[in-house]
């Protein structure tokens, strides 16, 4: 089969248009390439491996920030990160080792927000699930994948995704599926998994998940498609907001990878050396944003703000003291101990604020001739509108400095005199740092009332427990023993159009079971079959009707085998239901023996004399 090589999804910006956007603010726009700093080049990370390497005359980095991976080497950095020379600094991109390493993470159980999800996650479990059935090889390696991925099990999601993501971005193209830099400069979270990848290897090749690959690869163009510009919009409005001029790559990069086999309400950044690297999920929408464009700005300003600051790292230190005023704020410690940090993103902070859109409709002016009346209507609507707007970017900035963010006011007001001037951020973020009055913004600091809690930043997410609901909530219930309970959630689920109808008939089924309506129980078995492609759900419902047919009055014995069967070829990754389908084809499946009732009507006997008695071995003959 010749290499699959994919078209770039690339929408061309003509250097007239962004001459004329550019001049608007000043800037003086020399030597443009189709390759702009400031648009979104979307590329496909396609099967074939390109050794790219750091161009000779890039400039020197500024020092990384702190808590940020470091590259010992330029070309000791992720693999996805090597671009041509020449190539765009700002990409967006899909990559098939992390669409292996998330499809084997779908097999092994993970199932966060599948309702949520873009239809091609279902779609590539459906046929996971299929070539699952179809080899027992394939079950095997899936089984010992599975089981070396639940001994790495972290309790937060969020960090046991997010150690298989730092270690897919390492990755070379299937089928080697091999690190591209030494052991020992892996990220600690990727080389804590590292040999998972021999039995990703053996589970990829079983299942064909490089052909899988291929065949939804339209569905994965489709989304990038949908991502591609409103984060071309985005990038070059806050670039041109900055006064920020355009460029080729200079040996750093901001990389958006797009991967729907996760949870679309889960987003891992990283910041490896040079490289910014965030990972999303699209969601099901068929309107707006699959992704939040929010959340990609967020990164791409880390990208553009830390280096400026980090470069000036020896004027940090009359600054120490603002770090005395945040020790009661709801920040990690890394933001109460580090001046630079806190700074940086106190400078993102107001960026975003002042980029702040009220939802509200902005009043338009009507086109052509128009009377004197339309314009003063117009000038009204237009005031109101700026003074609406100007009031939420405010309140936000205040919420902010609530936050911990006690910075963010210096900085926005900074910001204002910089439109105002036409200057830009590099030209502005020398004299926002070097002449800002430390005792006064101490002061101000000390008046803030903070607030409670903050919202995770993606680049360090918090532990956020998962919230149990729905059917789940009836599981738990069904394991209690409150049986009233779970029907009630089931039932509720059914009367939904909208509900798990597979999942609830699953639970009603077995409630019916446990009281003791076995007719009743079969047929609900039978439906769940009908309704769930989820491989545990159907495995075990083969099982309960392998067992129900063991039980019958007479037995059925040659229905219960092929129940049993059946279950071991749709079977989940977990031990259990193996063995239970493996132990119901080797013998018939008996019901649990009751324990016959004591007989409390005895007279009590005080001396205990009889109960010794019992006790005692046989005379011998």
């Amino acid at each position: 089969m010749p290499p699959f090589r994919p078209s770039p999804i690339t929408q061309s910006v003509s250097k007239q248009t962004v001459r004329k956007r550019l001049r608007a603010f000043g800037i003086l726009l020399l030597g443009v390439t189709a390759a702009l700093c400031g648009r979104v080049q979307a590329q496909s990370s396609s099967s074939s491996s390109s050794s790219a390497t750091t161009p000779a005359s890039a400039p020197v980095q500024p020092q990384a920030p702190a808590g940020h991976q470091m590259d010992v080497n330029p070309l000791n950095r992720p693999q996805v990160a090597k671009i041509e020379r020449g190539g765009a600094a700002v990409t967006l991109e899909t990559s098939e080792p992390l669409f292996q390493i998330a499809a084997a993470l779908n097999a092994c159980g993970y199932d966060a927000d599948l309702d949520k999800s873009a239809p091609v996650r279902a779609a590539v479990r459906a046929d996971m699930n299929a070539a699952l059935a179809a080899s027992e090889d394939a079950r095997n390696s899936r089984d010992q994948m599975c089981a070396y991925i639940s001994k790495h099990h972290m309790n937060d999601m969020g960090l046991d995704v997010g150690q298989y993501v730092s270690l897919a971005l390492y990755l070379s193209p299937p089928p080697e599926l091999t690190p591209n830099v030494d052991l020992t400069q892996l990220p600690p979270q990727a080389a804590d998994v590292v040999n998972v990848l021999p039995l990703l290897r053996t589970f990829a090749e079983d299942i064909e998940l490089h052909y899988l690959w291929l065949k939804h690869r339209p569905e994965y163009e489709a989304l990038t498609a949908r991502v591609h510009d409103p984060m071309t919009d985005m990038i070059l409005a806050t670039n041109l907001f900055l006064h920020q001029p355009v460029s080729t790559f200079d040996g750093r990069r901001f990389l958006v990878l797009l991967e729907p086999m996760l949870s679309p309400n889960l987003t891992n950044a990283r910041v490896y050396g040079s490289d910014y690297i965030i990972v999303m999920s699209p969601d099901n929408s068929t309107s707006g944003d699959p992704v939040s464009m929010a959340q990609i700005r967020h990164i791409y300003l880390h990208y553009v703000v830390e280096p400026l600051v980090y470069s000036r790292g020896e004027a940090m230190e009359r600054m120490q003291p603002l770090l005395s005023t945040v020790q009661e704020a709801p920040l990690e410690f890394f933001y109460k101990s580090d001046i630079v940090a806190l700074m940086s993103e106190s400078v993102i902070k107001a960026i975003e604020a002042h980029m702040y859109v009220i939802p509200d409709p902005a009043p338009k002016k009507a086109r052509g001739a128009r009377s004197r009346e339309e314009d003063a209507n117009y000038d009204v609507e237009k005031a109101a509108y700026d003074s609406k707007t100007n009031v939420a970017r405010d309140n936000l900035v205040i919420l902010d400095e609530r936050q911990g963010w006690v910075l963010t006011r210096y900085f926005y007001d900074g910001l204002t005199k910089m439109q105002h001037n036409g200057d830009g951020l590099r030209d502005e973020m020398a004299p926002l740092i070097y002449g800002m009055d430390v005792q006064r913004e101490k002061k101000a600091a000390q008046q803030i009332l903070f607030v409670k809690s903050i919202p995770p930043d993606p680049l360090r997410p918090d532990a956020t427990p998962h919230k149990i609901e729905g059917m789940e909530l009836a599981e738990l219930d069904l394991l209690k023993g409150d049986k009233d309970d779970a029907a009630d959630i089931a039932e509720k689920a059914l009367a939904d159009p909208h509900g798990d109808h597979a999942d609830a008939t699953y639970v009603l089924a077995r409630i019916d079971l446990m009281e003791g309506d076995p007719e009743k129980a079969s047929k609900g078995f039978e439906q769940t079959l009908a309704l769930s492609k989820d491989p545990r759900t159907v495995a075990w419902s083969h099982i309960y009707l392998g067992r129900l047919y063991d039980t019958m009055d007479p037995p059925d014995r040659g229905k219960a085998v092929a129940e049993y069967k059946a279950a071991l070829v749709t079977r989940d990754s977990l031990p259990d239901t193996k063995k239970a389908a493996e132990s119901g084809i080797s013998k018939p499946f008996l019901l649990p023996q009751r324990q016959k009732p004591t007989d409390d009507d005895q007279p009590f006997d005080p001396t205990g004399k009889a109960e010794k008695d019992s006790y005692k071995p046989p005379a011998p003959h």
